[in-house]
């Protein structure tokens, strides 16, 4: 056998040992990440019973924290992520069905695993963006558990989780947030209530509650969403700047309709089919928080 073969043979079986121990320390690292437990407890929560309070709480879980997004309209679970070369990332069933949660859930395992991203096992949920859910006040989490308490139960037939190579390795080397306490410290003092208004204060809560800093930036500046799908478009400009050309109405019709001013529609991830819901108040109110915002160039996150 010629040397210049024998070499190429040797420089091929080293890749391919290199290849096979990287892929052997990405499932390692993952896994560890995945069975790192969180020692939190819960805060104890006022849970109502009262219609109203679980009405304001279906309001919250589909407008604003968007909740039945990835949980689904009964809250019965779903499907987040599913194909190659993802693999498959099940939102659980919340209901007291078979195989449901909510059976399992005291009122403090709804409060750690909402607001802090812990289940009662201490492990952290994956991707439920309890960054965002963090700013919620203990009446609206209150609110939030109470109506997912009164759910219709559903029998839980949602494929389990099964993550492939790649959201692995994206995790591994920090480049997809899937572990969600990892990234909430814990330092925020969410108010005790919120009083929904046609306010700048409210907006801003509206803002931070329903996800918008995830995609837009603290800025709200836009630009590349990060640790989103690479197929994603960027995140729009909401600042004054970007929003430069918008009037209050035309804003309104981009939340409810899904559609820009110029007529072009909106792509994902931006959930307007949840927006849409959201009361002529909250709208008015995260418009007069944007608008107060200081003016950024696209992108300057």
């Amino acid at each position: 056998m010629p040397r210049w073969l024998k070499r190429l043979g040797f420089a091929l079986g080293g890749l391919i040992l290199l290849v096979v121990l990287l892929v052997c320390y990405v499932y390692a690292a993952s896994e560890m990440e995945f069975r790192k437990t969180y020692p939190l407890a819960g805060t104890p929560v006022a849970v109502p019973v009262d219609s109203a309070s679980i009405a304001r709480g279906q309001h919250l879980a589909n407008a604003i924290a968007k909740c039945t997004d990835c949980h689904g309209p009964g809250l019965g679970g779903g499907a987040v992520i599913d194909g190659s070369p993802m693999g498959r990332l099940t939102a659980p069933d919340l209901t007291t069905g078979e195989g449901g949660l909510g059976s399992t859930l005291g009122d403090a395992d709804w409060e750690r695993a909402i607001r802090h991203g812990v289940l009662p096992n201490g492990r952290s949920v994956r991707i439920m963006p309890a960054g965002d859910y963090q700013y919620l006040s203990d009446e609206d989490v209150a609110d939030i558990i109470a109506y997912a308490k009164s759910v219709a139960p559903v029998k839980d037939t949602q494929p389990p989780t099964h993550l492939m190579l790649l959201p692995r390795a994206l995790l591994v080397f920090g480049q997809m947030p899937l572990m969600t306490a990892k990234d909430v410290t814990g330092a925020v003092k969410p108010p005790r209530a919120m009083p929904a208004a046609p306010t700048r204060e409210y907006g801003e809560y509206v803002a931070k509650v329903g996800g918008c800093v995830s995609c837009h930036g603290p800025t709200f500046s836009g630009g590349k969403i990060i640790g989103g799908d690479p197929s994603w478009p960027p995140a729009a400009n909401l600042t004054p700047t970007g929003l430069a050309l918008y009037s209050e109405a035309t804003f309104d019709t981009v939340l409810t309709t899904g559609r820009r001013a110029d007529g072009t529609r909106l792509r994902a991830p931006m959930p307007w089919q949840f927006t849409a819901r959201m009361t002529p108040d909250e709208m008015h109110a995260v418009w007069l928080y944007l608008q107060s915002l200081p003016g950024k160039p696209f992108g300057g996150r």
